[in-house]
């Protein structure tokens, strides 16, 4: 037990860091999925005997693919017209 207390804090660590340099497209596809992510795998443990890891995954696709279209619709392509 004593070692998860050390190793979750440093997983987390490691997964908030590698988000440090994130473009709002990047981000809003990240908060989709992590958002479709949860609300599948709730739905999939309810209501399905798949259980939540499949809901979680189709969940990830949808969110992310929401997060795009989302970006899309705020910003349309002014990130890349910078370039």
């Amino acid at each position: 037990m004593k070692t998860h207390t050390k190793v979750i804090p440093v997983i987390a660590l490691l997964l908030l860091v590698g988000c440090d340099n994130m473009n709002h497209t990047e981000q809003n596809m990240l908060g989709g999925a992590a958002l479709g992510a949860g609300a599948g795998a709730l739905i999939g443990a309810a209501a399905s005997s798949h259980g939540a890891g499949t809901g979680a995954l189709i969940g990830a696709g949808v969110g992310m693919l929401g997060g795009l279209l989302y970006d899309n619709a705020k910003y349309g392509n002014r990130y890349y017209d910078d370039y």
